[in-house]
């Protein structure tokens, strides 16, 4: 159970936090509509002004942040004006918690930045085995970010010191078992009902179809048989894999090539050995350590007199259960493989000998080498297919780098063509039919990307029949693109969807046959409760919804509790209809007291964020902050 509220703890935060504290609502003054200047000023924090431009460019990194992680999300969600305001809430709080961290001077020292710095795993995994930090793949993360790296760790300073604006609110917030008991039981409440339903499939039948029915259906919801907007598009692509093809690559080059890289393209020398190990964990009391020493001595003595007896030795005392089956063999392996004190007697061996008793982490060995294999060097012909490879992924990149900003400029500079900057590069033109605004069947490739297709379908693209910037989409690819044939969706005629409006008719009346059949139950039931025919009582909650419609579930959890049982109509949409019957409440199963203190420290962080929330909202009323959109649904204060 406690996983589930685990599993869930964003939504038992949002319901929590209503509970706890007041909402708040800003009412801006001035819609969407108003802002077509870039320049117009969308939020204000006193003095200080959030512009257009400001907020479109922080909801485009957040997107391309969002696409990175979410690459098959749908781009219309990203889009929407309630991602889009929620994108300038957002920007609103940093900037605000950033005026307050400055006012009550929080800073962070250096030693709490090299901390922080150093326990990142982006950049712990920069180090090398010396643990020294690789310079230049810190500045390349850096530079991944458009920083360099006195800008990011700048902006990591920033962040940190900003965070104890709002850091103590969080970490002091205590909760009771009281507390917590009190809303879990409201969020986990359960109930037992009985169910009856009227699916629309089982009245199609009765359904009557005339002609003029479906005219009039056809006639009234038009937008149901509209046809989706498509294009026709024709586009470029610069990427570094296309230009690896068309690279030749000089015999010298390959040779050397190969020449810089012999020893890293040689073989490691690799080592065959077999041990006996006795186990002795490293922080094992002493005497339990020396006494396995001692027998690790005295089966070195009985190795020693008798070689030969090795593996029959390790058979019958090894500790190591994934060896001692095969007489202690553990196959070939390089440097590296093993812990440090095992690889060292290994390789300071010669073929046949026996190492004195070792220890290591996992207790004490006797190694016997084997058999050696020496490094092996490959030829040129071998590794000509890699070389080739490697060389021209490497020019292709540097080529990619000196074209890149040629083509940008080019398709920016031509936006109604494609030719000249085609013809310069050597790129080939591409078409592309019948695409949409969102991927369908017709999307393929890079036209598939929501990037493309969002800068696509812009009404500057859309109407001006422009190239889109060159968009970047990772992989050292760039592509642009221009629509050369729009068409607008429009309603298809009647006799196209003739046969779709018949099906969409005969749905929506045996959804309304459903429902009116089901509420005729409802009246006769609730006149003549014995006469209820309901299905077996099964019990559900926000957790536990046992397969139930979710419309099913909330008309459960909204049942006043004084009244059961009660009887309740729903209405599931294309579902049908259901009847239930709310018998009672069913307690939740009692915690232990591992699931409480988890329950407990849940909660207190549920506390501590409604603290935080509440903090902030009396901050915005402090600073003055005035949102100058409305948010989206919502209509203005009046």
């Amino acid at each position: 159970m406690f996983d589930t509220i685990r599993n869930n703890s964003k939504i038992l935060m949002g319901l929590l936090v209503v509970l706890i504290i007041p909402s708040f609502v800003l009412f801006g003054v001035d819609g969407y509509s108003n802002m077509s200047d870039r320049g117009a000023v969308v939020a204000k924090l006193g003095d200080i002004e959030i512009t257009q431009q400001e907020w479109d460019a922080m909801h485009q990194k957040e997107v391309d942040r969002i696409r990175a992680s979410a690459p098959n999300l749908d781009a219309k969600m990203l889009g929407s004006d309630a991602a889009r305001y929620a994108s300038l809430e957002r920007m609103v709080n940093d900037r605000l918690i950033a005026v307050v961290a400055e006012k009550q001077l929080l800073v962070t020292s250096d030693q709490r930045l090299a901390n922080y710095l150093q326990q990142d795993p982006s950049i712990a995994g920069l180090r090398g085995p010396d643990g020294k930090l690789d310079m230049d793949r810190y500045r390349q993360l850096a530079a991944s970010q458009g920083m360099t790296p006195e800008m990011l760790e700048a902006r990591v300073r920033r962040d940190l010191s900003n965070q104890q604006v709002l850091a103590s609110l969080q970490a002091s917030a205590v909760a009771s078992q009281r507390q917590t008991d009190t809303a879990l039981q409201a969020y986990l409440q359960r109930r037992e009902i009985q169910i009856q339903r009227f699916e629309p499939a089982t009245f199609a039948a009765k359904v009557q179809v005339t002609d003029a029915d479906l005219e009039k259906f056809y006639q009234t919801q038009t937008d149901r048989f509209r046809s989706p907007e498509s294009a026709d598009v024709e586009y470029l692509v610069l990427d570094a894999a296309a230009l690896a093809k068309n690279i030749q690559l000089p015999e010298q080059d390959i040779k050397t090539y190969y020449e810089q890289n012999l020893q890293r393209l040689s073989v490691q020398e690799q080592r065959r050995a077999s041990h006996i190990l006795i186990n002795a964990a490293k922080d094992a009391p002493a005497a339990e350590r020396e006494k396995a020493r001692t027998k690790a001595d005295g089966l070195l003595a009985d190795v020693r007199k008798d070689p030969k007896s090795f593996a029959q030795l390790a058979r019958k005392n090894s500790d190591d259960p994934g060896s001692a089956s095969n007489g202690g063999d553990l196959d070939f392996f390089a440097k590296g493989a093993m812990v440090k004190s095992f690889e060292d007697a290994v390789f300071a061996l010669k073929k046949g000998e026996i190492s004195a008793v070792v220890e290591s982490e996992f207790g004490f060995h006797i190694i016997l080498l084997t058999d050696i294999k020496a490094p092996a060097t490959p030829s040129l012909e071998a590794m000509r297919p890699k070389l080739e490879a490697d060389l021209r992924e490497q020019q292709a990149k540097r080529q990619f780098a000196e074209l890149a900003e040629t083509f940008s400029n080019s398709v920016y500079e031509q936006a109604d063509t494609f030719k000249p900057v085609a013809e310069k590069l050597k790129l080939s033109i591409q078409q592309a039919q019948g695409l949409g605004r969102t991927p369908t069947g017709a999307n393929t490739g890079v036209m598939a990307n929501p990037k493309i297709l969002e800068a696509l379908f812009s009404e500057d693209s859309v109407s001006k029949r422009r190239n889109t910037a060159a968009i970047e989409l990772g992989n050292n690819t760039l592509v642009s693109a221009r629509i050369v044939n729009y068409r607008a969706a429009a309603v298809r005629p009647y006799a196209d969807v003739k046969d779709a409006v018949r099906i969409q008719y005969l749905l929506v009346q045996a959804q309304a046959l459903a429902k009116a059949e089901g509420q005729a139950r409802l009246n006769e039931w609730k006149a003549q409760p014995a006469q209820a025919q309901l299905g077996n009582a099964l019990v559900v909650s926000r957790d536990q919804a046992q397969g139930q419609p979710q419309a099913l579930v909330d008309a459960a959890l909204r049942a006043d509790p004084a009244a059961m049982p009660v009887l309740v109509g729903v209405d599931l949409g294309t579902q049908g209809f259901a009847l239930m019957r709310v018998n009672k409440l069913v307690p939740r199963e009692e915690p232990n007291a591992q699931q409480q203190a988890q329950s407990r420290e849940q909660f207190a962080r549920l506390l501590g964020n409604a603290e935080a929330s509440a903090y902030l909202s009396h901050l915005k009323s402090q600073f003055k902050v005035e949102i100058k959109v409305k948010k989206p649904n919502e209509k203005s204060a009046s």
